[in-house]
């Protein structure tokens, strides 16, 4: 009886091709795949239109021309002779090219490199006494689009790298669009948005000579924070392993700015707002994203599609940290209007009020990903902003860079960023409008269009911005409670355990050997001796300088354990296992073991010295990986199958073995697998590496070893 493995995700389409051409007398039309979603049919202004998803996809199977033409050739321009010149007459050409030299849009100036999911949002009703917004009451569902990105490099930058990355969610609430436009890290690097332009011309690749790519470790980025000490703790969030996630399913989202909510009764509370991965929040080390990089640089993208296509769907509690909305805007003597300040979780807990589940892969990424625009000003009801002055700037970036990228003011038009709720806006014309509006008044008042649109007036409708006192001379400064830049720099050092700050010593010590000028690393050891000795001492000590004396007294703070991302148990949802096998090993255990793991939502990827089918008593499986394809960084974890050992130590094992090892995952086999284990020279006894004594004993402590991320205690220093 033959045992096929479980569906594994990568196929690129939903049909399996033929190895010969396909018959142009047999056509069949184009399909999506299962795990894809689109943007809901709505109309331009919010209306359910009843067309079919695929009504706005291409149709027909013959080949035309965009304005409906069929054709009869198009792999030949159109000659005066077979070997002339091609005429100008030849539209078919001329139409294509013409096309072709028009497809890119301008990138994103930021978060260019991102990719984008669609979902839907639950919520559990626990805010309902914070906000009249109506999609967080109890039970209702919202559907979103969530796209992740990285802040500094182009669109064909890779994803390991160290920086910030986006976490923006679009919820298409029945009160219109509200766009949660955060990053993985709760705090930024400026307190006023009047220096962006700034901090992203110096992160950048030097004008010059356009490098590093997608890097922080140079010169100009290493010159600004240096000198712009109000940077000092979002650089700490960066240098941390929070720099460089594992997974975009395995990673926190902050709101960043504290907003004001209103309830029914107009009550107002100032909020934070967290994503809370259920997986937990855990990192890559730094040696992995550096392979990674190479190896496969679309690896978050990919772990975040084919766990879709797996059905493992990633899962995200949204919470909020509620403060009074006091007169001063401060908690605990926290400024809740200094973006570089975060409130920590012992002093104001995160209350779960709803979950995010994502469940679609787009159909075609330029028409979502790339065309979705966020925008902080798209509020809801019961939600407003504060005075953030980076917050008040972004509310005018965000438009302001649409009219380049998107082409200009109808972009909330496209499918992707359409509102499904009705949409009646008195905005007129444009390019790209695809609103046919009807009536002959779109001012108001009015009275030849019966007096509509109306505003809703005192009916409690519509949106209200919370009555503020406003006070004071108009003047370009900054209040004294921004003036401290180090203290929650120390606080997040101090709440890191030993294996975290070493790596953020050693993230240190990397990006300043890469500036060439001594002086910029001087001066960036003397921000940090303003933070912490320790952290100061043993950066210095990687670098091979000295160590500064302090500007300031360290602050005395009390630390944050919910900062530190070890500790804790985790599903394995979604993780990914290679199961090497070789030519002694049983196909009945080997896909008895790949069924099990799929089952209990991983992916399992046999490995194999080479590729094809593996046939034996009756049963065939699938070789997902070979030795050649295989490389231990896009695993979670390892089986090791009886009968490896049978066969000599192949060097491209022994490779994987060993990074695997000293990446801290788990190492689980039965059988013979401790003599593959101890030829590659890894001990197995160590933490995390399991010999059991046959195949249906490898689950259980894989899923254990698993729980843990990583055997910490394996994970050397630099690595």
């Amino acid at each position: 009886m033959a045992s096929l493995p479980d569906p594994i995700p990568g196929a690129p389409a939903a049909v399996a091709p033929t190895v010969g051409r396909p018959d142009p007398a047999e056509p069949q039309p184009v399909v999506g795949k299962p795990d894809q979603q689109a943007p809901e049919p709505v109309s331009p202004t919010g209306t359910p239109t009843g067309a079919p998803v695929r009504s706005r996809a291409q149709s027909g199977t013959t080949l035309t021309t965009s304005a409906g033409l069929p054709l009869r050739d198009t792999d030949h321009s159109l000659k005066a002779g077979a070997r002339g010149p091609s005429l100008l007459q030849d539209h078919h050409l001329r139409e294509k090219i013409t096309h072709f030299d028009h497809e890119r849009i301008p990138e994103r100036v930021v978060h260019a490199r991102g990719t984008g999911v669609h979902g839907s949002f639950v919520s559990y009703g626990a805010a309902a006494g914070l906000t009249r917004a109506s999609f967080l009451a109890p039970d209702v569902e919202t559907p979103v689009f969530v796209r992740f990105s990285t802040v500094l490099g182009s669109r064909g930058s890779a994803d390991t790298v160290r920086d910030t990355r986006g976490f923006a969610v679009k919820f298409y609430t029945d009160e219109g669009v509200f766009d949660l436009v955060g990053n993985n890290m709760p705090v930024f690097f400026i307190q006023d948005g009047i220096k962006f332009p700034d901090v992203i011309h110096a992160a950048k690749p030097h004008p010059d000579r356009e490098i590093p790519q997608a890097q922080s470790a140079h010169d100009t980025f290493w010159d600004f924070v240096s000198l712009h000490t109000e940077a000092t703790h979002h650089v700490m969030w960066a240098m941390s392993d929070r720099g460089i996630p594992r997974s975009y399913r395995m990673m926190e989202g902050f709101g960043v700015h504290t907003f004001r909510l209103i309830n029914a009764d107009g009550e107002t509370s100032l909020v934070k707002f967290h994503w809370k991965p259920v997986l937990g929040a855990h990192s890559l080390v730094w040696e992995e994203a550096q392979l990674l990089a190479g190896f496969d640089p679309d690896f978050h993208r990919r772990d975040l599609t084919d766990a879709i296509t797996a059905g493992a769907y990633p899962q995200y509690e949204l919470g909020v940290q509620v403060m009074p909305d006091t007169e001063d805007q401060l908690f605990e003597g926290i400024d809740l209007l200094d973006p570089t300040k975060m409130v920590p979780e012992e002093l104001a807990p995160v209350q779960p009020i709803g979950r995010l589940t994502l469940t679609g892969n787009t159909t075609n990424f330029f028409a979502e990903t790339e065309q979705v625009a966020f925008h902080l000003g798209n509020l809801v009801p019961g939600i407003d902003v504060t005075d953030d002055p980076l917050l008040q700037a972004r509310l005018f970036s965000y438009v302001d860079t649409q009219l380049t990228r998107l082409g200009g003011p109808n972009f909330n038009q496209l499918p992707i960023n359409r509102p499904h709720s009705p949409v009646n806006d008195m905005l007129r014309d444009g390019m790209h409008q695809t609103a046919v509006h009807e009536g002959v008044a779109p001012y108001q008042p009015n009275s030849l269009d019966g007096g509509v649109p109306f505003v809703t007036g005192t009916s409690g409708a519509g949106f209200i911005e919370a009555p503020q006192p406003v006070t004071g001379v108009k003047e370009r400064s900054a209040p004294a409670s921004f003036d401290d830049h180090f203290s929650q720099a120390r606080l997040f050092w101090l709440s890191m355990s030993d294996v975290e700050q070493q790596h953020l010593v050693e993230a240190f010590v990397f990006e300043l050997s890469k500036c060439y000028e001594k002086p910029i690393r001087q001066r960036e050891l003397t921000v940090l001796a303003n933070v912490d000795p320790d952290l100061v001492a043993r950066v210095a000590a990687g670098l091979g300088m000295p160590v500064p004396d302090a500007q300031y007294q360290p602050a005395t703070v009390q630390p944050s354990p919910a900062l530190s991302q070890l500790g804790g148990s985790w599903p394995a949802d979604g993780r990914v296992i290679g199961l090497l096998t070789g030519p002694g090993s049983s196909l009945v255990d080997v896909a008895a073991v790949q069924h099990a793991l799929n089952d209990a939502g991983m992916t399992c990827l046999v490995i194999a010295p080479v590729g094809g089918e593996l046939e034996a008593d009756g049963v065939t499986v699938i070789v997902q990986r070979s030795l050649v394809t295989a490389r231990s960084v896009e695993l979670d974890a390892l089986i090791i199958s009886d009968g490896v050992a049978d066969s000599p130590l192949d060097p491209r094992t022994q490779l994987m073995l060993g990074e695997l090892f000293r990446h801290g995952k788990a190492i689980v086999g039965w059988g013979s697998a401790a003599e593959v284990l101890t030829a590659a020279g890894c001990p197995t006894e160590a933490t995390g590496v399991v010999i059991a004594s046959d195949a249906a004993g490898v689950a259980e402590p894989l899923q254990q070893a698993l729980s843990q991320h990583r055997a910490w205690d394996r994970v050397p220093a630099a690595t």
